[in-house]
């Protein structure tokens, strides 16, 4: 690769014996968009038509399965094609323009988690202000602060590293994250404590949110009936599980990313594939499965389409 192009494009060197299974990896990654598109797809297909499901609680997990559906697309499509492709690189000005929406959707996803959080706990904690709170209006404001707030604040980082030289050419993962700052010749001060700023703001006291939340929650729930209690447990259950869940992966790839540890290759395969495939497909089947009016309806959904 000469200079010129080296200015230009960067090598994705994050994949393991590509020649080898191509053709493997090219039918599983393809799959596994397809399946999280279409789960994910159905759940908000099931939230939009059934009028029951109208409540802010099914509109949040609606907002949150869309945002795994954008998620996904911002990765796969790229993936597929470096995966036939006999060179897997990326312009640049490309790779920033994947992390820069990557991590939009992924502080989206804590700001919506934590929407839902507060969901829950006016409904549990405070049942009897839950309509006059958690009104339509106050529903899309959240939602559209969940996306408009983390783009916000990355427009602005980015902004500081527009004039920022790459010193390196090959990235080691398969997409474009975190891992790209480690290209940067040099970062600023302000950049630093302005992207720990960010950071902050947009995903650990949101985190700090949720838990407190949670915890709030926990001690009505325990010194409620046992009606309570068992609301509480359907409603809330598949949040923590899903919030734990992205909680690890995250902080795997903010932490150990970042740090760039001398972790094995393909254990970083693995790992990058965990956030990329088993998050996504989570979020439906916890929804899907463990929401009792969302399985409901899938039943009666999957039911007309066998009738049919």
């Amino acid at each position: 690769m000469d200079r010129k192009l080296n200015v230009t494009y960067i090598t994705l060197g994050g994949y393991v014996e590509l020649h080898k299974y191509r053709y493997l990896y090219f039918v599983i990654i393809f799959g596994v968009y397809i399946l999280i598109t279409c789960c994910n797809s159905t759940i908000v297909f099931l939230i939009v038509i059934e009028k029951n499901l109208h409540e802010p609680m099914y509109v949040f997990i609606a907002a949150l399965l869309s945002n795994s559906i954008l998620y996904s697309t911002n990765i796969y499509p790229k993936l597929v094609i470096d995966i036939v492709s006999e060179k897997q690189i990326i312009r640049s000005h490309l790779c920033f323009f994947q992390a820069y929406i990557y991590y939009i959707l992924i502080f989206a996803e804590f700001l919506l988690l934590a929407a839902m959080s507060y969901d829950r706990y006016v409904s549990i904690c405070k049942p009897l202000q839950y309509p006059t709170i958690m009104r339509k209006r106050s529903v899309n404001i959240l939602l559209i602060l969940a996306w408009l707030f983390p783009a916000c604040g990355l427009t602005l980082h980015s902004v500081f590293l527009t004039d920022v030289k790459l010193c390196s050419f090959t990235l080691k993962g398969i997409f474009c994250n975190n891992s790209f700052y480690k290209l940067l010749c040099v970062i600023s001060g302000v950049q630093l404590l302005y992207g720990a700023a960010v950071f902050l703001s947009i995903s650990l006291f949101p985190a700090l949110f949720i838990l407190f939340s949670y915890t709030r929650i926990l001690i009505i729930s325990y010194r409620s009936c046992k009606s309570v209690r068992s609301k509480a447990a359907q409603t809330c259950l598949p949040h923590l599980l899903v919030l734990i869940n992205f909680s690890c992966f995250i902080t795997y790839d903010v932490v150990v990313v970042r740090l760039e540890s001398d972790f094995p290759q393909n254990f970083r395969l693995i790992m990058t594939l965990q956030m990329i495939v088993y998050h996504p497909l989570l979020n439906p089947i916890m929804y899907g499965l463990k929401m009792k009016e969302i399985f409901k309806q899938l039943k009666r959904l999957l039911f007309q389409l066998k009738s049919h």
